[in-house]
């Protein structure tokens, strides 16, 4: 016959085991419903291409649907709204870049914060942009483009997924360190953009490689450069900016997030299948064919990230005066 003293200690861990067994049982038995992946932009560009590889992926791995929802507007703005109000259940996940970090400096008021409304999960790609400009643009060179927009003052344009995205910022970076003058046109993602491109009624774009190489490769524009330190291995051939103008280098990058309450053990194995997911094999050699580069992280890395990004973005924008009606 046990003891008092055992008969407590068993009471006591029967009384405390239902605390710890369902958060358990939460983590191994999610998603039990569709999961969606909110895209801050329109159909065709860099996120969503993102979005649908790993989600396709995601969905095998969970034997459950992966929906993709495109909330384009307001520079991301939209879609971070909608994702950090809704249910903390895993359910709705988040796919953001550079606005994340960017945003809080270029609008006058966001209905989020993007570090507390927000749980980071797992970085997914970083990826180089690319200058493009079209056939019809007399120009091969990052040089013949400089001396291009000289000889055409107030006229040359530039084209972007949105204010605030590495698209437009690097633009931006590229007029003042190259000392030229460009107006920038926003798009509500780079699908848009490019289709003005193509034509020749804007006059460049610094595109996210993924979204802009088939365009490159058929032939329907011309890569000029790529705007990141070091040339890509999936267009050997093609400079970098810096080669011209020393210095200058810019990265783009992608990340999952999920409203902030959202359970840790969620949290955990979205973060664990997604790591999974981007070293996938066919995964991972289409990300490369496409000249994006499958990182992943921890959520605390994706964290420390974000805040250095914060910190590096945030006098640029500031110094640039770059602003952005509400």
């Amino acid at each position: 016959m046990p003891s008092r003293r055992r008969f407590l200690k068993l009471a006591a861990s029967a009384i405390a085991a239902p605390a710890i067994l369902p958060s358990r049982a939460l983590g191994a038995a999610w998603p039990t419903k569709p999961v969606h992946i909110v895209v801050p932009f329109t159909p065709g560009g860099s996120t969503d291409i993102t979005a649908r590889l790993i989600g396709n992926r995601l969905a095998d791995i969970w034997g459950q649907s992966v929906v993709i929802d495109n909330k384009p507007g307001a520079g991301g703005n939209i879609a971070a709204d909608y994702v950090a109000h809704s249910e903390p259940d895993g359910s709705t996940i988040f796919i953001a870049g550079p606005g994340m970090s960017n945003n809080k400096f270029l609008y006058s008021h966001l209905s989020y914060d993007p570090v507390a409304d927000f749980a980071p999960v797992s970085m997914l790609i970083t990826q180089p942009n690319l200058m493009c400009v079209p056939n019809s643009l007399p120009v091969k060179t990052v040089q013949e483009f400089i001396d291009y927009c000289h000889a055409n003052k107030g006229k040359v344009t530039f084209a972007s997924s949105g204010t605030g995205t590495t698209l437009h910022l690097s633009g931006e970076l590229f007029k003042r360190m190259a000392k030229v003058e460009m107006t920038h046109i926003p798009y509500r993602g780079g699908a848009p953009a490019t289709n003005d491109l193509i034509p020749g009624r804007v006059n460049v774009i610094f595109d996210n490689l993924p979204s802009i190489i088939a365009h490159v490769r058929s032939g329907s524009v011309r890569g000029v450069a790529v705007t990141t330190k070091d040339r890509v291995p999936v267009l050997p051939d093609v400079p970098t900016i810096g080669e011209t103008v020393p210095g200058f280098d810019v990265v783009s990058w992608f990340a999952f997030w999920v409203p902030a309450k959202t359970p840790p053990e969620v949290v955990a194995k979205l973060n664990a299948d997604t790591n999974a997911a981007l070293v996938f094999p066919a995964v991972k050699s289409r990300f490369e064919d496409l000249g994006a580069v499958p990182k992943g992280s921890t959520s605390a890395e994706l964290a420390a990230f974000l805040q250095s990004e914060t910190a590096k973005w945030g006098p640029v924008i500031e110094d640039a005066q770059i602003k952005v009606e509400n």
